[in-house]
């Protein structure tokens, strides 16, 4: 390897707790050793090109996410980084293991928290933690959805302390999104990268639509041989609208509002040119509380009226079901490792970051305290929105997040400030370390599938530790590797001359 090349791609690189590349200085991890040289065999100068061709590919296939209030406009470009993140296949098998309890246990809980209620009952988690929480819905108590599972599609953020274990930092069980930068991000990898591809041994992520299409159509209706499945959206304000639109088309299926669905006699109908036709299945992207005007909210119009009754009476399956947010309220995510012990009688594979809950007196205590060493969150925020980063705050918000906390304690949790991973992230003409996240998507349907990689979020200003696409964060490619990883790569300029 030419050390000369390396230096120059990565200059002063920094080392920040965990580094996914390097061990130390110089020492780079076997699963990156083939990586690094090829980095140092193209060049910054090559780098950047090829960077370019990739957010050239994005802006022509139109890859966007929407953010609120921006005066310049709200479509934007997912910033992008060539540089993928790799995963070892033995890393990925604990993972892997560790999503599937979670997401087995999760639903158990989500079962028993609207029907018996046994978890309350044997006084496991506080039941005015669950029967105060905003996402807890009393209209789904004893309502039954098909095959008793209520989480179908999950997103599960995951990090890396300083000892690189890998923690779950947050459940998303309502409509989590972000898949389909993950399936788009390797599609531009293999244009801009092929050379690559071509020497590691990647697992492949593009069988998703096909096992997303396959778990909707397991939760039809019983009878439905061939069923009908459409996927709901808010419409094109919305801010995962790409998203949307992008997996109805690779799942060959409807895209459609509220305002084209219909009820009659107890079925939902989908407007159509040829006439009204049965709709089975719906994969809904709108929350619980817009989803149907006769049970939540009055003012909605973005959902359809009757829906809940639909559900109720068996003729449509929606997914994910009903009430699902109480499994990620954030207020119920420190109980998590005590709800897999209690329904599954077993240990977590992933365990949970330390939590400190204001509703103790002692853990609140200690909060007020220690604003300026704590990360603050809402348990109904999202989006990075809602929370205090202790160590980068000034003391006017941290006495703002103060008074919060007094004044409602269930409404926020506090952990300390964890340095995520970093991994080598391309800026300006060289490499330098950026925090990074990991968002695996798991499906459950006849079985638990969990897609083979996963959204690695970047945190893209210096030090900063938000990786959310909405307060600057951009993307990275994720391989899972399988097998023993290539010793060196060969120079790629015979293999990918076509590069634009």
């Amino acid at each position: 390897m030419r050390q000369g090349a390396v230096s120059s791609l990565f200059g002063d690189y920094a080392m920040t707790g965990f580094d996914e590349m390097f061990v130390g200085a110089g020492q780079v991890r076997p699963h990156y050793a083939a990586l690094l040289e090829s980095l140092a065999m193209l060049g910054p100068a090559e780098l950047e090109r090829r960077r370019r061709a990739a957010d050239l590919l994005m802006r022509h296939q139109g890859i966007t996410f929407t953010v609120y209030g921006r005066d310049q406009g709200v479509e934007r470009i997912i910033p992008f980084d060539p540089v993928p993140r790799l995963i070892a296949d033995e890393e990925w098998r604990l993972i892997e293991r560790g999503l599937t309890q979670r997401v087995r246990a999760l639903n158990l809980f989500v079962h028993d928290i609207y029907h018996k209620r046994q978890i309350l009952r044997d006084l496991v988690i506080p039941a005015e933690l669950i029967l105060g929480a905003s996402s807890y819905r009393r209209e789904c108590v004893g309502l039954r959805v098909p095959r008793d599972i209520y989480i179908h599609i999950s997103g599960i953020d995951l990090i890396r302390g300083a000892d690189g274990h890998y923690l779950v930092l947050e459940d998303n069980g309502r409509t989590p999104s972000g898949v389909s930068y993950v399936l788009k991000n390797r599609q531009v990898m293999k244009q801009v990268f092929p050379f690559l591809f071509e020497q590691y041994n990647v697992r492949p992520n593009d069988d998703y639509a096909a096992n997303l299409l396959a778990m909707l159509r397991s939760i039809a209706p019983e009878g439905c041989d061939d069923p009908t499945v459409v996927v709901l959206t808010p419409g094109a304000h919305n801010s995962a609208y790409y998203e949307h639109t992008y997996l109805a088309r690779q799942m060959g299926v409807e895209l459609v509002e509220g305002r084209d669905l219909f009820l009659d006699n107890g079925q939902v109908l989908m407007r159509t040119i040829q006439g009204p036709k049965r709709v089975d299945v719906i994969y809904r992207r709108i929350d619980d509380d817009f989803i149907d005007p006769l049970t939540f909210r009055r003012d909605s119009q973005l959902g359809v009226a009757g829906l809940v009754g639909a559900c109720r009476a068996g003729q449509v399956g929606l997914a994910n079901a009903l009430g699902t947010g109480v499994a990620d309220d954030k207020g119920v995510y420190p109980f998590v490792p005590d709800i897999i012990r209690y329904y599954l009688k077993e240990d977590p594979i992933l365990e949970n970051v330390e939590t400190f809950r204001p509703q103790l007196p002692a853990h609140r205590q200690h909060i007020l305290a220690n604003l300026d060493k704590l990360v603050v969150k809402a348990v109904d925020g999202s989006g990075g929105y809602g929370m205090l980063i202790g160590p980068a705050s000034t003391a006017a918000q941290r006495e703002e997040f103060a008074a919060k906390v007094e004044a409602n304690p269930r409404g926020y949790i506090a952990q300390p400030t964890i340095s995520l991973s970093q991994h080598p992230t391309f800026v300006g003409d060289h490499l330098e370390g950026r925090h990074i996240d990991l968002r695996p998507f798991v499906l459950y349907g006849e079985e638990i599938k969990v897609m083979a990689g996963g959204l690695t979020r970047v945190a893209l200003p210096r030090g900063s530790l938000v990786v959310n696409s909405s307060q600057g964060g951009g993307t990275k490619d994720t391989w899972v590797l399988r097998g023993t990883p290539p010793a060196s790569i060969p120079s790629p300029a015979r293999s990918d001359q076509g590069v634009a």
